[in-house]
This record gives structure tokens, sequence and C-alpha cells, in this order.
């Protein structure tokens, strides 16, 4: 059930609880029922945590805002000390192609949040994205910064 990803394998704590796998979040600290694409999430997470060595303390989890009135959640942002989001990523469930109607919502998502770097990852393919507010574009860009050159 639980799909491998392209991404590096975490030790969850992973409970059955009659049938329904849940694991402990370590950013909401708490349990979270595993769907396909929280699966990603949290997997996405942690890479950001041990690869490119954010701090688990500035990610935020499907953090809420209002597009065009409408409440909607961004699955992860993560920020710079100084409060200051530095990065929104769109996630996935692996069955979900990556295609120009995910790339528009996290484009639709980021008319809010003005953040100048953006993935989109479905846990087996990942793009990653600068925008250049000032020039009104992007450039795709082969690898996630670190936390630290970002």
């Amino acid at each position: 059930m639980l799909q491998p990803l392209n991404l590096p394998p975490h030790p969850f704590k992973i409970t059955d609880e009659n049938g329904q796998l849940s694991l402990f979040d370590e950013i909401r600290k708490k349990n979270i029922i595993i769907t396909p694409e929280e699966w990603v999430r949290q997997h996405f997470v942690q890479y950001l945590i041990k690869q490119k060595n954010y701090p688990k303390s500035l990610i935020k989890l499907e953090g809420g805002h209002k597009l065009h009135g409408k409440q909607k959640r961004s699955d992860i942002i993560a920020f710079n000390s100084a409060g200051e989001k530095i990065l929104l990523v769109e996630c996935k469930a692996p069955s979900i192609p990556i295609d120009q109607k995910v790339f528009d919502q996290v484009a639709r998502y980021n008319i809010v949040h003005k953040i100048v770097l953006l993935a989109v990852t479905n846990g087996l393919q990942h793009y990653y994205c600068r925008i250049n507010f000032e020039q009104q574009g992007y450039k795709f860009i082969e690898e996630l910064p670190d936390y630290q050159n970002i």
C-alpha cells in the first residue's frame, strides 16, 4: 500500500488502527492518516529537513489562505529566520501526473504568497523554479537549493 517514492526513505512511526494507517507528523506533532498525497508530503518534508537542512521549526504544513474569496491550503511553506516565506511546495499523490494544471495551481497559490522558490512533486517527479517578480518571469532549476543557499 505504501508506495516507494523517488525521495529518501524515512523511518516514520506508523500505526495501524483497525486497518487505517497513520504516521506521526513531526511538524504538526500529531498522528495523521496516510493518504497517497500525505505520504508524498511527509517524505518531502523529511527531504527538506534531512537533505536540504531546512529547520523543522520554520516549516508549515497545510497553511490556509484565501484565493479569489475561496479558502485554499498550501501543502508546504518554508520560512527563513526573519519569518519571510522562501519556499512553496505543492504535493500530489504519485498517481497524479505533474502537468500544466498542477503548475497553474501552484502559480495561483503564489499570487497570494509571492514566494521566489516553488516546488511541485508527486513523490516520483519533482520540479523546481525560481520566480523573478521584477521581470515577471520564472526559470526552472535542476535542484532545490539548500536552506543556506536560498
